[in-house]
């Protein structure tokens, strides 16, 4: 897709653009397209997951010297269980050196990690390794970082109303209560503010399965990178984007001109 803020149009630098007054409080990422990538140069799809790991870094430094709140990575779907068992092996393999390695600069920087998913089906080390980072960065106080991981929009949605449900049985909920409040609170992301901002790299114009509730208001952005090949001036440009819309919630321009 065309972008809306071509390299060379003004002399100021893409960062310099950005009214950080106006930041979205929480960026979430489809990141896709690391597969794509490997076998566009000849490599194994593995290879592609490998290098989308400084896609991510570079994301993550953005986010936190911008000053973002919240910052989400959709890291693997419970779909993703679904592919070759070397793929997932790997994925693993690098979601654990990549927690390995990254925890100390993630505590230099003030990050916090999170992670929202079914960590039931984990392997014992990734889940292990999981859960000392998010221990470790847990008095952290700038970026939120949280990271999907086994994650499904349908079965965390699925999961709230069964919720719901057991408690409105048991008498502890009555169907009068039950309203948007009582729903979000009900779903893992309860006190994590819904994206203003959604970016999904490689082409692909749909959501997949991701944040389906919290996405309901948020703006999407739609590049036609493949993630390895996503990069800071490309965080750059999503952000500036975004700060061009008009966010009107279904009321009119006018009405958001009078707020």
């Amino acid at each position: 897709m065309p972008m809306l803020i071509p390299e060379g149009k003004n002399d100021m630098s893409l960062k310099e653009q950005i009214n950080t007054e106006r930041l979205p409080v929480h960026v979430a990422i489809i990141m896709d397209g690391n597969g794509r990538w490997a076998i566009q140069k000849g490599k194994e799809r593995n290879f592609g997951h490998e290098q989308g790991v400084n896609a991510v870094r570079s994301v993550i430094e953005c986010a936190a010297e911008l000053g973002l709140k919240y910052l989400t990575l959709y890291t693997f779907s419970t779909e993703n269980w679904n592919r070759p068992d070397d793929e997932i092996s790997a994925l693993m393999r690098i979601m654990v050196q990549s927690l390995n390695n990254e925890t100390a600069t993630l505590v230099k920087n003030n990050v916090r990690l999170l992670a929202i998913g079914d960590f039931k089906r984990l392997a014992d080390d990734v889940r292990e390794r999981l859960f000392e980072t998010i221990k470790v960065t847990s008095s952290s106080t700038g970026l939120n970082l949280i990271v999907a991981l086994s994650y499904s929009s349908r079965w965390e949605i699925m999961n709230a109303a069964r919720t719901i449900a057991e408690e409105t049985l048991k008498g502890q909920m009555s169907l009068e209560e039950i309203d948007e409040n009582v729903f979000e609170k009900h779903l893992i992301t309860n006190g994590i503010p819904d994206p203003e901002l959604m970016i999904r790299t490689s082409g692909e114009l749909r959501i997949s399965n991701f944040l389906l509730w919290q996405l309901a208001y948020t703006e999407l952005y739609f590049t036609e990178l493949l993630w390895p090949d996503f990069g800071k001036e490309d965080f750059y440009r999503a952000i500036l984007d975004f700060q061009r819309r008009e966010r009107r919630f279904g009321k009119t321009s006018g009405q958001v001109l009078e707020k």
